[in-house]
């Protein structure tokens, strides 16, 4: 049992303005002591992260991925990978993690970089089809919304890039969103994946 509620993350949040995932696992490591996991946000550069998301990111670098073998499909992924200075960009770090990225996206197949991009019609769709789903199954129907809102979430958890989970769970353990963040803390600045594109050879759509 957790020593921490849904408020006291939010509390956290507003206090450091970090993520809701860093600041949950901050009172995790903590053991829900507030003080101690609003210093680890500090240490860890994850407080304030929210301030610099409106900084102007003039710099980057593309990660790239090609997969070629016999009997499989040709497979390339180009992602850009957006920062404020020249200096992040050139980093070997910056441009190991755009590489990752885009090997992530070769095998994870995303659709969408994040949420926002997301076409509402097709979120709209994708609630209707899991109501109809929930009511066919014979769901209650006061339970169906809570019902879409929790398979939503899986969809965009297959198909938003930022949501994925990173493949290669022994570099990194949580989403490609959370590496993005945490990168952009570890060094300081504005980062965010900036374009996707994935282009595949005899491959099922």
């Amino acid at each position: 049992m957790s020593d921490f509620t849904a408020r006291d993350v939010q509390e956290l949040r507003k206090a450091t303005g970090a993520g809701m995932m860093d600041a949950k696992r901050a009172l995790t490591e903590t053991g829900g002591d507030m003080d101690r996991a609003k210093d680890l946000l500090r240490e860890q550069g994850l407080a304030d992260a929210a301030k610099r998301t409106g900084r102007t990111q003039t710099e980057g670098a593309v990660g790239y991925y090609l997969h070629r073998q016999a009997g499989r499909p040709v497979l390339g992924v180009l992602i850009a990978l957006a920062s404020e200075t020249d200096f992040v960009a050139k980093s070997d770090e910056f441009q190991q993690i755009a590489n990752d990225i885009a090997m992530h996206a070769a095998a994870s197949r995303p659709r969408w970089i994040t949420r926002e991009d997301v076409p509402e019609d097709a979120v709209a769709e994708e609630k209707r089809l899991i109501a109809a789903q929930a009511a066919n199954e014979g769901k209650p129907e006061h339970i169906i919304e809570r019902i879409v809102e929790g398979r939503l979430n899986s969809f965009f958890a297959d198909n938003v890039l930022y949501d994925q989970v990173y493949i290669k769970s022994d570099d990194f353990d949580g989403t490609v969103g959370e590496m993005v963040k945490q990168l952009a803390a570890k060094m300081g600045e504005n980062i965010s994946v900036a374009k996707m594109a994935r282009v595949a050879i005899g491959e099922d759509s």
